[in-house]
C-alpha cells in the first residue's frame, strides 16, 4: 500500500485543532467523526456541505461473525462541520471493489450509483454520494477530499500542473495532477490508475475540482490535510507579494461609503425582481475581499466566465449577475439597471439550460441568479432560508478566492491545450482569463442538473406553509407571541418588535430556540412615531432582505382608578389603536411597493367596535375606527396587498392587557369571589372562564387562538380575502352585525 508519511510543518495559516484527550476516548468511526468536525469548522478548508471524508474500519459482519472492511464515508448532502456518526453512509469495501467489473464505460457511469445501496452495511439508511467509489478505490485507510480556495485556486489555473509541480519541489510534496472529470465511477478509475502509476505520492488534484489527501491514521490523515492546504496558501502567498496589492486588474469604481445604508435601500426592489418566479430571503455582504472584486476592472469578464469547482457553482449557478453602476449614478438609474440585467441573465441563463438539455434532463429551473454583484456596493445572495442565503454567499466568496489566487499564480500567456483539459473534451471550451480556467458550461450542466444533483433536491423535506416569507410582528406579549411562535414553527423569517426591551429580547431568544437565530430579528419600537416604524422595518429589510406580511397585535385599553378618561388617555388610545395601524400600513406599503410582490397586513380590532359599553368609549371608538381603517386600506393597497383584521373578544389569558390591579377589579365587578393568594395567571383565568360563559361555544378565547386566525388571513391559504374581520369571541352575539 501507498503510504503518506506524516508531515509536522510550521503551520502558519491554519490551527491543529486536534484534541489527544478527546481523541483517545473515540473508537475509529467516532474519530472519522471527530476528524470531520475539525476539517469542516475552518471555512479556508471546506465550505458547507463540501467536500467528504472517508475511513475504512474492521466491522463484524452481522451474518457471518466475521470481520469485514467496511467503508464509512460522508453520505449524501451531508456537513463534515456539523455531521454526526449516524451521517456517515457505510458500505462493504469488498462488494463496492467489485462494482469496476460491472462499469461499462462513462457513458454508463450513472448507472453504478444505482448498485452502491446494494453494497450498505447493516442496512444504513444514509444515502451514498456520488463521490463514494473516489474514496473506496484509493488503497488508504482515511480520506480527505476537500475544495479548500488555495487548492482550487492551483487547479483552477491555466498552469496548474506546472505550479503543482514548482509546489512539489519547494515543499517536498508528490502530488499527482489529474484533468478534469466529473465526480463519478470514472473518475475513480482515473485516481486508482493514477496512484498506480505515482507510488509513494501524497495527493491528487484534481484539475478545476479540488485535493485529495490521505493518512494511514486518523491522526495522519488530518495533519496530511492541513499540511498541504496550509502550504498551498504559503504558495499563493508568496507569488501574490511578488505582485503586490492590486487585484484583478485594479479598481475602475470606488466603494460608496453609504453602501451599507444604500444596500437597504435597494434590496426590496432587487429581492421583488429576483422573486419573479420563487420568493427567496436575501443577505448582503460588502466585505473588503467581496469589494475587491466587485469593484475591480476583471469583475465583470470574470464573473461572466463563471466558477470552476462543482460546489461552488452548484449553489452560485453557472454565474452570478453583474449590474454596473456608475460612481455618479443614483438610485432610479441602478434600479434601471438591475431590470435590463436581470433581464439578459434569464435570457442567457434559459439558452444556456436548452443548449445541453436532453429529453431525460430535469426541467428548467428557476432562471433567476441567486448571488448578485453591484458595483461599488457589494453582493447579494439569495435562497429558500437566510442560512441558505449566507451560505451561498460564502460560496461566491470562495470563487472570488480561487480567481484571485489563480490570478496570483500567472507567468505569462499559457500555450497549448489547458491542463484541466482531459482525454474527450474540447480544449476551446475552456476559457481562460488572467490565468483563471472556468468550467466550462457543458459541464456545468451536466453538473447543476444531474439527475443525482436532482434526486438530492427531491430528498429535501417539503417546505412549511409560511417558508420564504417574512412576518413582522408588532407586539411581544400575549397574543403578539404567540403569532410570532407560531409563524416561525410554520417557516417563516420573523422580525419582533415591540416598546418593552427585555420581554422583546425573551422572545427572541425564544423564538431562536425554535428555529434558528438566522430566522429571527427583533427592534424596539414606538408605533406611535413614524421614524421608529420606519427604522424597525428597515431592521428587517437589513437582515432579510424585504417584509411579506405585517401583523400588529399591539393595543391600548385606558383606565384610571377612578374611571375616569383624560384628555390624554382618550387621545393616547387613538393614536396606538388607530393612527399606529395607519402609520405601520403607510410604511410597510412602501417597502410592498418596492418589491411588487404579494404582501398582507393583519390588524387586531374588537367585538368592542360594535359592541358599546359604558365607560369604554375611547376603546370602543377607536377599534370602531381601526375596523374600518382595514376596510379603507384594502381598497387603498389592491390588488398586490390584502388587508385584513380580526375582531376578538376579552382575551385575558396571557394578555398583557389585565394586569393584576385590571384583572381584580373585574373580578370584583362581575361578583367573582377570588382570593388575593392566585397569582396573576390565576386570576386572569377564572376571569377568562367567566366570559366564556357569556358566549355561545361556552370557550374562552386565548392567544394560541387569535394567532391561528391572524396566521390564517396572513397566508397563502386566504388569498382571495381581503377587507374582512374574523370574529375571534368564542360567539358573542352582542358582536353580530345587524
Amino acid at each position: 500500500m501507498t503510504q503518506a508519511t506524516l508531515a509536522s510543518p510550521s503551520l502558519q495559516f491554519l490551527e491543529d485543532r486536534w484534541d489527544p484527550s478527546v481523541a483517545a476516548a473515540l473508537d475509529q468511526a467516532e474519530l472519522l467523526r471527530y476528524r470531520s468536525n475539525l476539517l469542516g469548522s475552518d471555512l479556508r478548508i471546506t465550505n458547507f456541505a463540501g467536500g467528504n471524508t472517508s475511513s475504512k474500519i474492521a466491522e463484524i459482519d452481522p451474518l457471518t461473525g466475521e470481520s469485514a472492511e467496511v467503508l464509512w464515508v460522508k453520505g449524501s448532502g451531508g456537513d463534515l462541520g456539523s455531521i454526526k456518526r449516524t451521517g456517515f453512509a457505510t458500505l462493504f469495501q469488498h462488494k463496492l471493489l467489485t462494482l469496476e467489473h460491472l462499469y461499462k464505460g462513462v457513458d454508463n457511469e450513472d448507472d453504478m450509483a444505482e448498485m452502491y445501496p446494494l453494497c450498505t452495511f447493516r442496512n444504513n439508511p444514509v444515502a451514498a454520494s456520488i463521490d463514494t467509489p473516489l474514496h473506496g478505490f484509493l488503497p488508504f485507510a482515511h480520506v480527505d477530499h476537500l475544495h479548500p480556495d488555495w487548492g482550487i485556486a492551483l487547479a483552477a489555473s491555466a498552469n496548474g500542473k506546472a505550479k503543482m509541480e514548482e509546489f512539489n519541489r519547494e515543499f517536498g510534496h508528490t502530488l499527482v495532477w489529474l484533468p478534469w472529470q466529473r465526480p463519478g465511477f470514472e473518475l475513480a478509475m482515473m485516481m486508482k490508475q493514477a496512484i498506480g502509476k505515482n507510488f509513494g505520492c501524497d495527493g491528487i488534484v484534481l484539475g478545476g475540482h479540488g485535493l485529495f489527501t490521505w493518512g494511514d491514521t486518523q491522526r495522519e490523515c488530518y495533519m496530511n490535510t492541513l499540511t498541504v492546504i496550509d502550504q498551498l496558501g504559503q504558495f499563493i502567498e508568496r507569488h501574490g507579494n511578488a505582485k503586490g496589492p492590486v487585484r484583478f486588474g485594479g479598481e475602475i469604481v470606488p466603494g460608496r461609503p453609504d453602501r451599507k445604508e444604500l444596500a437597504i435601500e435597494i434590496a426590496p426592489f432587487l429581492r421583488g425582481r429576483v422573486s419573479a418566479e420563487n420568493r427567496w430571503i436575501a443577505t448582503f455582504k460588502d466585505n473588503a475581499d467581496v469589494l475587491q472584486f466587485v469593484d475591480s476592472a476583471h469583475a465583470k469578464d470574470l464573473a461572466f466566465l463563471g466558477t470552476s469547482c462543482p460546489d461552488h457553482f452548484i449553489r452560485t449557478k453557472i454565474r452570478p449577475l453583474f449590474v454596473p453602476w456608475a460612481a455618479d449614478a443614483g438610485l432610479d438609474r441602478l434600479k434601471a439597471q438591475i431590470e435590463a440585467s436581470l433581464a439578459e441573465y434569464r435570457e442567457q441563463y434559459r439558452a444556456y439550460y436548452h443548449s445541453f438539455a436532453t429529453p431525460e434532463s430535469p426541467a428548467l429551473r428557476d432562471a433567476s441568479p441567486t448571488v448578485v454583484l453591484i458595483q461599488g456596493l457589494g453582493m447579494f445572495s439569495f435562497g429558500k432560508t437566510k442560512t441558505e442565503a449566507r451560505i451561498t454567499g460564502e460560496f461566491y466568496t470562495n470563487a472570488i478566492h480561487v480567481m484571485e489566487g489563480a490570478s496570483l499564480l500567472a507567468e505569462g500567456e499559457v500555450t497549448g491545450t489547458l491542463p484541466q483539459c482531459g482525454e474527450g473534451f474540447d480544449p476551446a471550451s475552456f476559457k481562460v482569463l488572467t490565468n483563471y480556467v472556468a468550467l466550462p458550461a457543458m459541464e456545468a450542466f451536466r453538473i447543476e442538473y444531474w439527475a443525482m444533483e436532482e434526486a438530492k433536491i427531491r430528498r429535501q423535506p417539503r417546505e412549511k406553509e409560511l417558508s420564504r416569507r417574512i412576518v413582522v410582528v408588532v407586539g411581544g406579549g400575549g397574543i403578539g407571541r404567540h403569532v410570532a411562535r407560531e409563524a416561525a414553527q410554520r417557516g417563516a423569517h420573523v422580525l419582533v418588535s415591540d416598546r418593552d426591551e427585555a420581554a422583546l429580547m425573551q422572545v427572541a431568544g425564544e423564538l431562536s430556540d425554535l428555529t434558528s437565530p438566522e430566522f429571527i430579528a427583533s427592534s424596539g419600537v414606538d408605533i406611535r412615531n413614524r421614524e421608529d416604524i420606519r427604522r424597525a422595518l428597515r431592521v428587517a429589510v437589513a437582515g432579510f432582505g424585504g417584509i411579506d406580511i405585517l401583523v400588529n397585535t399591539a393595543a391600548l385599553f385606558p383606565s384610571s382608578p377612578d374611571g375616569s378618561i383624560s384628555d390624554a388617555m382618550w387621545a393616547a388610545t387613538l393614536d396606538i389603536n388607530v393612527t399606529a395601524n395607519y402609520l405601520l400600513a403607510d410604511e410597510v406599503s412602501r417597502i410592498f411597493d418596492e418589491q411588487g410582490l404579494d404582501a398582507s397586513i393583519v390588524f387586531t380590532s374588537s367585538a368592542n367596535a360594535v359592541v358599546p359599553r359604558r365607560g369604554r368609549e375611547a376603546y370602543d371608538v377607536s377599534n370602531a375606527a381601526l375596523s374600518h381603517l382595514i376596510r379603507e386600506l384594502s381598497v387603498g393597497l389592491a390588488p398586490n396587498v390584502r388587508v385584513n383584521g380580526i375582531s376578538l373578544a376579552m382575551v385575558v389569558k396571557g394578555s398583557s392587557m389585565f394586569p393584576r390591579d385590571r384583572a381584580r377589579a373585574s373580578l370584583t365587578k362581575h361578583k367573582i369571589p377570588f382570593d388575593e393568594s392566585l397569582s396573576d395567571e390565576q386570576l386572569r383565568s377564572l376571569l377568562a372562564d367567566f366570559y366564556a360563559t357569556r358566549t355561545l361555544t361556552g370557550q374562552s378565547v386565548d392567544p394560541a387562538n387569535c394567532a391561528e386566525a391572524i396566521l390564517f388571513l396572513a397566508g397563502p391559504k386566504s388569498h382571495c380575502t381581503t377587507g374582512h374581520l374574523i370574529p375571534v369571541d368564542g360567539g358573542l352575539t352582542e358582536g353580530f352585525l345587524r
